[in-house]
């Protein structure tokens, strides 16, 4: 199992230029791809989309950066001094402090004039390739590790449910036994006093079977058992689970509209809530 929450940071060289590959992924229906990419690598995009595409599903960022030297840029010294004029004027005006202006100036990008080449060669292409690669499987070794932290959380709900459905048979002849002392006394209460006992009979069997649980009680435990085969053999199971736990809970709500019992109503409660913890974490699940 893992989860679509992931991150990974690598850096690589490519040319003569260290760059920061770095991958943040969150839980979503379908893959959401949001690439930010340097000028030079926007040719490349489709491939770079095409790599990512291995992360099957959730919205996945991924943000590239060059770590720029000295010699990739020159000043734009034109622009630098009207912008450092305007503002040093408008400081005058509002008597503001000028400390750290220029400083604030020189940190904006379009100041300065790249000198590097406009698209990336075949073999930095290459380079680049390689390390977002390395990222990816990073991303995809921490998505297994938080996987596996959810099917840990799984199997504890997982078998509590199982449990309550365990001690559900202790109270169904007691359940049997109320429902027939039910019908006894409201006959009673009516003042019936003859009574067809082979009649009576099969209304109360007709009653029972309509309060009888044990197909409820079937299913529900072999939807529990596919629960845990699907956690334990498909990687990517998030969608099956979901459908699987839809399952489990329209038979723990049928169980609960036949319980007609205190303590099966109990037990079918705290399933419900067992179950409504595992629905929360399964919008996660790849």
């Amino acid at each position: 199992m893992k989860s679509m929450t992931g991150y990974a940071k690598v850096q690589c060289t490519v040319g003569e230029k260290k760059v920061n590959i770095e991958i943040k992924t969150l839980n979503s229906k379908q893959l959401d791809l949001i690439v930010k990419l340097p000028a030079a690598y926007r040719s490349r995009e489709l491939d770079v989309r095409a790599m990512l595409a291995a992360l099957e599903r959730g919205k996945v960022e991924l943000v590239v950066n060059e770590e720029s030297s000295a010699t990739d840029a020159s000043l734009n010294s034109e622009l630098l001094a009207a912008r450092y004029a305007l503002l040093s004027h408008v400081a005058d005006e509002t008597c503001a402090d000028r400390t750290g202006l220029l400083a604030s100036l020189a940190g904006m990008s379009d100041i300065w004039n790249s000198t590097g080449s406009d698209e990336l060669t075949d073999e930095q292409w290459a380079a680049f390739a390689e390390g977002l690669q390395h990222a990816i499987d990073e991303t995809d070794c921490f998505r297994s590790h938080e996987g596996a932290v959810l099917e840990k959380d799984f199997h504890l709900h997982v078998d509590l449910i199982e449990q309550m459905l365990r001690q559900i048979p202790a109270f169904e002849a007691e359940r049997i036994e109320t429902a027939k002392e039910r019908i006894r006394t409201m006959m009673a209460d009516a003042a019936i006093k003859e009574v067809d006992q082979n009649r009576f009979e099969q209304e109360l069997i007709y009653y029972l079977e309509k309060l009888d649980i044990t197909e409820e009680k079937v299913r529900l435990q072999k939807h529990i058992d596919y629960f845990r085969q699907t956690m334990a053999n498909e990687p990517t199971c998030g969608k099956k689970l979901g459908f699987v736990a839809q399952e489990m809970g329209r038979e723990i709500n049928t169980t609960g509209s036949k319980a007609n019992h205190v303590e099966i109503q109990r037990l079918v409660v705290v399933m419900k809530d067992e179950l409504e913890k595992i629905k929360e974490q399964l919008g996660n699940v790849l």
